[in-house]
Parts: C-alpha cells; structure tokens; sequence
C-alpha cells in the first residue's frame, strides 16, 4: 500500500504492463478536462484523450509517455490507467506521426460526419496531433 502522501499507479495497455508503482502526482486529460491525481483522490472513472501523462515520483524525478486514449480509474488510493498505448516520448518517430495525421486528415474529409468512419478518422487525428507535440515536431 502507497505511502501517505503517495497513490498506486498502474499503466496498463492490451500489451500488458507499461509501469507500476508509487507515485506523487499523475497528471493526464480527460475528455472534460485537465486531471491531477494525489494521495486519497476522491473515487473517479473517466475517459482519457491523448496527451502527454506524467507520473511524478518524486520532486525531480517524472516519467512521462504519450498517452492514447483510454479510462482512468481512481479507488482506494490507487490509479488504474488502461490505455490503447502509452510510449516513452524518445519513442515516437515524428515522420510516421506526420504521415498518420495526413491520413487522417483525409479520411475525415472523404467521410460522412456521422459514420463510424468519420468518428475514427478524429480519433486518430487527434492521437496524431497530441503525439506530435509530445515529440516536439
């Protein structure tokens, strides 16, 4: 069990296991919104966008990933993250990531903005674009 003012956190992805342990702070983005999680965080579910998630460890030490989308849950001082993907940001290739949001872009144009196509085309455009960022291109 986390130490007083730390919370358990889990980064899981349908790869398994991308980090666990303690932490200070997890900071991430909801759908709503800008999220920091602390020690004894109130019970929480929501639903996650691309951004970059940073786990606070310590005063200097932070570890940080780009973040798909997902759910974050919060319980009983302990943070569960499933993501579609979580990568260390020295990871990301902007080059791919640039050709991922021009496919994207085109999609959403050639779809119906009501169709699943459409949906999915935003999707990825805005993992795209919050990787992008992350890597600094």
């Amino acid at each position: 069990m986390a130490a007083e003012h730390m919370v358990d956190v889990e980064v899981l992805t349908p790869e398994g296991e991308v980090w666990s342990g303690e932490a200070r702070q997890v900071s991430t983005r909801s759908e709503v919104g800008e999220l920091g999680i602390l020690a004894n965080h109130a019970p929480l579910l929501a639903a996650l966008r691309p951004t970059e998630l940073r786990l606070y460890l310590s005063e200097n030490d932070v570890k940080r990933y780009a973040q798909a989308h997902g759910w974050l849950q919060v319980y009983g001082n302990r943070a569960r993250l499933l993501l579609e993907e979580a990568i260390a940001p020295e990871d990301l290739d902007s080059g791919t990531l640039k050709e991922q949001l021009s496919d994207a872009e085109r999609r959403l144009s050639e779809s119906e903005k009501d169709s699943a196509d459409h949906a999915r085309a935003q999707k990825d455009k805005d993992r795209a674009e919050a990787f992008l960022a992350i890597a600094g291109g």
